[in-house]
């Protein structure tokens, strides 16, 4: 199994592609997981000088990560991330791809479960519930 996280920041909110371009600027000082957890416990404080706070909160040095902010460091990587994930199909978040297939949105682990076992019954194996 491959786990890739990538950015996707949607159009309708006016600062999701800031905060994703913070969080890389967090993962720069090894805290990429603790700032999106912090992120998303405070999804209505995103704009410049909050993603500011959140940084200083984790104990980030302000300098290194409002530079990495304010220069755009990471700007062409969430981009990148972006299209690719529109070429996909992607369209909304979260989105999971097994094997190629799309589950998009918040899903049971039943919904997980049905795609496994059917790629796996493509391949002639057994399944997780079988």
């Amino acid at each position: 199994m491959k786990y890739v996280f990538m950015d996707f920041p949607l159009a309708m909110h006016k600062n999701a592609f800031k905060a994703s371009e913070a969080g890389l600027c967090a993962g720069d000082q090894g805290k990429f997981w603790e700032y999106h957890d912090r992120l998303f416990e405070n999804q209505s404080k995103l704009d410049k000088p909050a993603l500011a706070g959140h940084a200083s909160t984790l104990g980030l040095d302000a300098k290194q990560f409002d530079a990495c902010l304010t220069d755009g460091k990471f700007r062409a990587q969430v981009e990148q991330d972006l299209q690719e994930g529109t070429r996909a199909g992607v369209n909304g978040t979260p989105a999971f791809f097994i094997n190629g297939v799309l589950l998009s949105g918040a899903q049971p682990a039943s919904a997980f479960e049905q795609v496994i076992n059917a790629e796996l019954a493509a391949l002639g194996q057994k399944g997780a519930t079988q």
